[in-house]
């Protein structure tokens, strides 16, 4: 296994570190006004513009610290078993439902974010959908490649379990909230577990992208 150094591994610290405090700070220091355009934010196209310029913005950073590593940390590779990986991918998509039902009497972490509008508005489709885009797809191929990519490729080499850890938790940490935070960092802990059974990227993505597909069409439909 590569020894990465531990600059490297702070750059990387850094960077989600600094999306963690970004997102927190915005999170306590929201007003209830600012809380009720969110609820409709996904039914405006500057929220898609905005979130594929964060994204593109965020993964260059992410870019450069993978640098000319980009093939090992990313693993953008076939997992090592395609019915493992299916199999480990059900699983890890199981895990997180049932973490979110065992804490949903006690966390209201499904509204939490507020993104989410609380019906469905024909005449905004079109915006929805180009949302839809950006968290179901861009969302998880960023997140994926930043966290089980380079995060666990750079962590791995302490150990397995403290790498699915760790990166479990800054995931969670990552999104700037409160009591979701269990769930997120759960959901993160399973994803990380598949990228370390699969040596891929590639069903965490797949895993991701169908998480927040259904939160979406959830939102809308339910």
């Amino acid at each position: 296994m590569r020894r990465w150094s531990r600059g490297r591994i702070a750059a990387w610290a850094a960077i989600v570190g600094a999306l963690a405090a970004a997102n927190y700070a915005v999170r306590f220091s929201g007003s209830s006004s600012s809380a009720a355009n969110e609820r409709d934010a996904l039914y405006h196209y500057s929220s898609a513009v905005s979130g594929l310029i964060f994204y593109a913005l965020f993964f260059a950073f992410v870019y450069a610290v993978a640098a000319v590593d980009t093939d090992e940390l990313f693993a953008l590779r076939r997992p090592r078993s395609i019915r493992g990986a299916v199999g480990y991918g059900f699983a890890a998509i199981a895990g997180v439902y049932v973490v979110s039902a065992a804490l949903s009497p006690f966390l209201n972490a499904g509204k939490e974010q507020g993104l989410t509008p609380s019906h469905w508005e024909p005449s905004h489709a079109g915006a929805y959908a180009a949302n839809f885009v950006v968290v179901a797809l861009v969302a998880p191929v960023v997140e994926e490649l930043t966290f089980r990519g380079v995060g666990y490729g750079l962590l791995e080499q302490y150990g397995r379990p403290l790498a699915i850890v760790v990166v479990g938790i800054a995931f969670g940490l990552a999104h700037g909230l409160v009591e979701a935070l269990p769930v997120l960092a759960a959901f993160g802990m399973l994803l990380t577990w598949l990228r370390a059974k699969t040596d891929s990227v590639i069903p965490g993505m797949i895993v991701h992208a169908l998480f927040n597909s259904i939160a979406l069409v959830a939102a809308v439909t339910t």
